[in-house]
Formats: structure tokens, C-alpha cells, sequence
């Protein structure tokens, strides 16, 4: 780990000249809040804590030991109270950045944290920029980048599976898998390349055959996460759901009803919505971004309805799952069939019958389609629904932190996995070892991709650039 940090420091920090400063920022928001906390990283940290926070007891804040809170009063470089407040320190390498930290933790006044923060500065720290206190932990060792990632995932969250899945990352479930298959294809290159540099020496035969079954964990271990990737991906950004149909069939209706509040209006005239409305709704345990689209009415002759129409085909035909609404009241037209069978391109389809308080269905499945009979208006019904949408949507059997949950970290596993599966191509074909090994070389490039062991630094500033600052 340390001689990774150093690496780090050396490619991404000029000199070390970016990791010297003392950085501060207000890690809790700029709204009114009970409590406020302003934290500093760096080399001063500890000294400018000493300089504005003087403890009730008389001693200084240096002198306690690591992660007690002590409780004092906080002044500015004038010796000006600003707040009675708790401050807690600790010393590097034992601190989340791995540098000496010091957090203030004040009532939460926006105009008091911000008289703190400029008092740090005017002792020498400096705004900390987004996502910069992990940034450091990573480049300090203290932590691998796919765990680095889930730091933001939890804060992202939108489900329990998805903060669930964050937590197994950030305690480092994927940046384990990834640390052993890199351990693994390490110890084949370095006994090939023993037996090459020391002919004399008492070293075992290298023989590719002896490391088959090795290689092939690895790369069954590398399909296991890749498999994960999809519907990582659905959990964390949500599953992109068009509800379609004709005017007045009770898209409107159903969305609200998902949603729990009133977001579409609701009126007993054909085309009241004209445009599409997107909004997130957890619907068993899934969540999905709902499209509600206007009326499907081929025939209209208005022209802003017209738009409306184009833009709920174009959302039909991006959309991950259609929801496809038809007024049970009334006997299914050509238009309904129509949309069916284009509801049917998407990768899944689910076909509501609406109003089941006036006219229910009995149907289950429609050429191949779940059906599922409701009435937004009582509700009845939308347990069914919830229950299908879970049914098409499960999560990976798999435990909670290996599901693959950005396209960065499936990309890297792919390649891997392409490259591992050359090198087992060309050992089957009875290719000279040093071919073989060229391969697994480069799918261990691409697992210190993963982990962070070789990443550039323009991946880095991209990841890190979706931390809120105080992070």
C-alpha cells in the first residue's frame, strides 16, 4: 500500500506540492441544521485547531489523544468567540485521508461555519475541492478506488439494495476479488520469469499447464462480476420505464398512484398530458425512472399534441421496461393492439388493464406479456404489479457489495476478461509461454485499472469529480 501511495503521490501531485496543503471545508451543507462540521486534512490541520479552538479545560487540543471529543469554545484569529462547540483530532496514518485531521463539530449556523472556514483559511488551509478528503485516502493507500467509488454510492442511494451493495464495496468485497486474481496472475509471471533470469538456480520447471485451473478461476471469477454489471447499473441509475397508451387510459392515474402523490394532472379529457414527465418511484423494491408519456392518438390534428405523441414514441423505444396501460372499461381497439406489439420490442413489457373497479380482467398473460389488472383509484391491483415488476427484475444471487455498479469498473472487468480469455486460447493452442504470458500481463494493466493500482490520473479526477466538496 505504501509503495502505491507513493507512486501516487509522485504522478498525481507535482512534487508533492498538492499534498502538502491543508485542505478545510463545511462537510454538512449550507442549509440550517442542528449540527454543522467543518473538517480540516493536512499537515497544519492539528496546529490551526490548536490556534482557534481552545478546549475548557485549559489545555491544548494537541494534547489530547486521537478521536476524543472535547468540548470548548471556538474563536477567531482575533481571539473573537464564534461558537461553543466539540473538536476531535487525529494523527496520520490512522485517519480516513491518512494525514493529521481535525473536525469541528458547531451548531449548525451557516454563517458560523462559514466565519470558521474563513478562519482556516486565514491560517493557512485552503477549500477543499470535490471529493478531495477521499481523494487523498486513495492516493494515500488508504483505501482502493472501486472502494473509493462506493463512498459516493452511499451517498447516491435510492434503494437499500443499492446502499447495501455500496457498504459491501466500500469494505472492500470487489477490491478484494481484484487484489487476488492480480496476486494470482502476478505469481505466474514471476515464477516464468525466475526460471528465465536463473537458469542455474534450484527453481521449479515453469510449466503454463500447472497454472490452468489457476487461470481459469480467475477467469470464471471475472464473468461471475461482469454478470453482476447490467443490473447494477439499473439499481444505481434506476430502470428507465415508459407508461404508455392511448389518451384517457389511465397512465396519469397509474403514475401518481406509484409515486404516492399527485405529480400528473388528472382530468377526464383525452390529451391533458401533452409532454413527458419523468420522475424516480421505488415499485417493489425496484426503482425505476417513470415516463409519463402522452396519449398515443395517431389521428390528432393539434399540434402541440402531435409533439407530445413524438416524444412518447421516442421514449417507447429507449425505455428498459414499457408499461402499457389500456382502459378496461372499454373493448381493446386497433390502436391498443398496435402499441402492444410495439410495447413488445422493449426488453420487457408489462400490460395494465386500468379501471378494474369498473371493469376487471381476469387475464394473467397476453401473447407472451404479464398481464395485470388495478385500479389506480383504489389501489387494488398495485401489489400484483409491484410483485411483477420484482419478478423481472431480480437482483444478482450473489453477496452484497460484488454487483458491478458503474460503467467504469464493468469496462475494466471486460477488457480483463477478453484479454484472460486470449491467454487460455493461446495456452489450449500450445503457443510458447512468453505469448501466454503477454496476455496475462495485460489483463493485470487492466485489474490495476480496477483497483487503482495504475489508474490515470484523468480517471481519477473524472471519479472523484461527482463528491459533493466536504467529502
Amino acid at each position: 500500500m505504501k509503495e502505491r501511495a507513493g507512486l501516487c503521490r509522485l504522478k498525481f501531485c507535482k512534487g508533492d506540492l498538492y499534498m502538502a496543503d491543508t485542505i478545510a471545508a463545511i462537510a454538512t451543507g449550507t442549509l440550517v441544521s442542528a449540527i454543522g462540521i467543518v473538517r480540516m486534512s493536512g499537515d497544519k490541520a492539528i496546529d490551526i485547531a490548536d490556534r482557534i479552538f481552545k478546549p475548557s479545560s485549559g489545555k491544548k487540543m494537541s494534547s489530547y489523544p486521537d478521536r476524543k471529543l472535547v468540548y470548548g469554545s471556538l474563536e477567531d484569529i482575533d481571539g473573537k468567540v464564534m461558537d461553543i462547540c466539540l473538536c476531535t483530532i487525529s494523527r496520520a496514518p490512522g485517519t480516513y485521508t491518512g494525514e493529521d485531521t481535525a473536525e469541528f463539530q458547531c451548531h449548525g449556523s451557516p454563517t458560523v461555519l462559514r466565519q470558521l472556514l474563513e478562519a482556516t483559511f486565514a491560517l493557512g488551509a485552503r477549500q477543499a475541492g470535490p471529493g478531495e478528503f477521499t481523494k487523498r485516502a486513495f492516493l494515500n493507500g488508504r483505501m482502493g478506488l472501486t472502494q473509493a467509488e462506493a463512498v459516493i454510492d452511499i451517498i447516491d442511494a435510492e434503494s437499500a439494495e443499492a446502499a447495501k451493495n455500496a457498504v459491501g464495496q466500500l469494505g472492500g468485497a470487489i477490491q478484494q476479488k481484484a487484489d487476488n486474481i492480480y496476486s494470482d496472475l502476478a505469481d505466474i509471471s514471476a515464477h516464468y520469469h525466475a526460471v528465465l533470469d536463473y537458469p542455474d538456480e534450484d527453481i521449479e520447471d515453469f510449466q503454463l499447464k500447472d497454472y490452468a485451473d489457476l487461470m481459469e478461476k480467475d477467469r470464471k471469477e471475472l464473468r461471475k462480476l461482469l454478470d453482476t454489471a447490467d443490473r447494477g447499473k439499473l439499481m444505481n441509475e434506476g430502470i428507465p420505464t415508459a407508461i404508455i397508451g392511448r389518451p384517457n387510459a389511465g397512465k396519469s392515474s397509474l403514475m401518481n398512484a406509484l409515486l404516492g402523490f399527485d405529480r400528473a394532472i388528472v382530468t377526464s379529457v383525452p390529451g391533458t398530458t401533452r409532454d413527458t414527465i419523468e420522475e424516480k418511484a421505488k415499485v417493489g423494491g425496484v426503482t425505476l425512472r417513470l415516463i409519463d408519456t402522452a396519449g398515443v392518438n395517431d389521428t390528432t390534428e393539434d399540434i402541440v399534441e402531435k409533439l407530445g405523441v413524438e416524444r412518447s414514441r421516442r421514449a417507447l423505444q429507449k425505455a428498459e421496461l414499457v408499461i402499457l396501460v389500456i382502459d378496461a372499461s372499454e373493448k381493446m381497439t386497433s390502436e391498443d393492439r398496435q402499441l402492444l406489439e410495439e410495447a413488445k420490442k422493449a426488453p420487457h413489457c408489462i400490460l395494465v388493464f386500468s379501471k378494474s373497479d369498473i371493469a376487471p380482467k381476469e387475464e394473467t398473460e397476453m401473447e407472451g406479456i404479464p398481464v395485470v389488472s388495478l385500479s389506480s383509484l383504489t389501489g387494488e391491483g398495485i401489489d400484483v404489479l409491484e410483485q411483477t415488476v420484482n419478478k423481472m427484475y431480480p437482483l444478482p444471487n450473489v453477496p452484497a457489495g460484488e454487483i458491478l455498479t458503474n460503467s467504469r469498473q464493468a469496462d475494466a472487468v471486460r477488457r480483463a476478461l477478453e484479454v484472460m480469455t486470449a491467454a487460455e486460447e493461446a495456452m489450449n493452442l500450445d503457443m510458447t509461454p512468453d505469448i501466454v504470458l503477454t496476455e496475462l500481463q495485460e489483463a493485470m494493466k487492466i485489474i490495476g485499472e480496477l483497483s487503482g493500482r495504475n489508474v490515470g490520473e484523468d480517471i481519477t479526477n473524472r471519479i472523484f469529480s461527482r463528491f459533493c466538496v466536504g467529502k
